[in-house]
C-alpha cells in the first residue's frame, strides 16, 4: 500500500499556526499603542510577515494535493480529475467554498505583509493598529476555515478517482477572473483597516488621507480589472460554450448578473 503524503497535515497546522500569530498580531499592537511599547508595535510587522509565510505554506499544500490528485482530501475528490490538465487542476483550488475561502485568507493576509513590508512612513502608533486591524478580520476568517470550512479533511478510504471540477468553471478565464477579483475585493480590507486605525486614533486627516490612497488604489485596479474581465472577457461565455445552449448560468461566479460581480461593484 502507497504511504499517504502529509502535504494536507502539514497545510492545516500552517493554518492553525497562522491563527496563532494572528491572535498574537491581534492583541500586542494595540497594547502597545495604548503604553507607546516600540518592541510590542514592532511585533505587529514581524507577526504580519510570518502569518503571510505560513499561509502561504497551507496554499501551496493544498495546492500540491491538488496537482497530485491526492483523493484521500475530501476537497480534492470532489473537485478534481487525475486526467485534468494542469491549468485546472490548479484553478480547482479556488473553484470550490473550502479552497475560495483559503485563498481569501491568502489575500488578507498578503495585503497586512505587504503594509508591514513597505509601511515604512507610516506613523508607528497607525501602522500597529491598521495590522491589527487587519489581523482581527484574518482571525475571524482563520476561525471560520478550521471549524467549519476545513479544506484538508481526510477521507478513510482514498477513492481511486475524483468527481471532477463543475465543467461550467473549466476554462482559462475562470483561471484568471477569479483571483483578480478576489485580491480587489479583499484588498480593500486594508482601507477598512486604516480607517478603524484612525478612528481608533481620532484622526483622520489629510494626512491619513494620503498615507490609504495607494493601498485603496491598488485594490480598486486589481477589482477593476476583475471585474472588467466578467463583463468582457471569455468568463461570460463559458457556461453557454459549456451547455451548448449559450445561456449564461447565473449560478456561475463571474457572469454577468451573478451576485459575485454585483457585491464588488459597491466598493468599486
Amino acid at each position: 500500500m502507497e504511504a499517504r503524503r502529509n502535504d494536507p497535515e502539514l497545510g492545516h497546522y500552517a493554518l492553525v499556526l497562522a491563527l496563532a500569530l494572528g491572535l498574537i498580531q491581534s492583541i500586542a499592537p494595540i497594547v502597545g499603542a495604548a503604553t507607546r511599547d516600540a518592541g510590542l508595535m514592532r511585533l505587529a510587522s514581524s507577526t504580519a510577515l510570518m502569518q503571510f509565510l505560513f499561509v502561504v505554506l497551507s496554499f501551496a499544500a493544498l495546492t500540491v494535493c491538488y496537482v497530485t490528485s491526492d483523493f484521500s482530501v475530501l476537497n480534492v475528490f470532489e473537485n478534481s480529475h487525475s486526467m485534468m490538465p494542469l491549468i485546472y487542476k490548479m484553478s480547482s483550488v479556488w473553484g470550490n467554498h473550502e479552497g475560495s475561502m483559503l485563498l481569501w485568507v491568502l489575500i488578507l493576509a498578503l495585503f497586512g505583509a505587504l503594509v508591514a513590508a513597505f509601511g515604512a512612513n507610516l506613523p508607528a502608533t497607525l501602522k500597529a493598529h491598521v495590522l491589527a486591524v487587519q489581523s482581527w478580520i484574518a482571525c475571524a476568517f482563520y476561525l471560520f476555515i478550521l471549524l467549519t470550512s476545513n479544506p484538508f479533511a481526510r477521507q478513510a478510504q482514498a477513492p481511486f478517482e475524483g468527481r471532477d471540477l463543475n465543467p461550467i468553471l473549466q476554462d482559462p478565464g475562470l483561471a484568471i477572473h477569479p483571483p483578480l477579483l478576489y485580491i480587489g475585493y479583499v484588498g480593500f480590507s486594508i482601507a477598512f483597516s486604516f480607517a478603524i486605525a484612525a478612528l481608533i486614533e481620532g484622526r483622520i486627516d489629510a494626512a491619513w488621507a494620503r498615507w490609504v490612497r495607494p493601498w485603496t488604489l491598488m485594490a480598486w485596479m486589481f477589482l477593476t480589472l476583475g471585474i472588467a474581465m466578467a463583463r468582457t472577457g471569455p468568463t461570460t461565455r463559458s457556461a453557454g460554450a459549456a451547455s451548448g445552449s449559450g445561456i449564461r448560468w447565473r449560478t456561475l461566479p463571474s457572469c454577468r448578473g451573478s451576485p459575485a460581480p454585483r457585491c464588488c461593484i459597491p466598493p468599486w
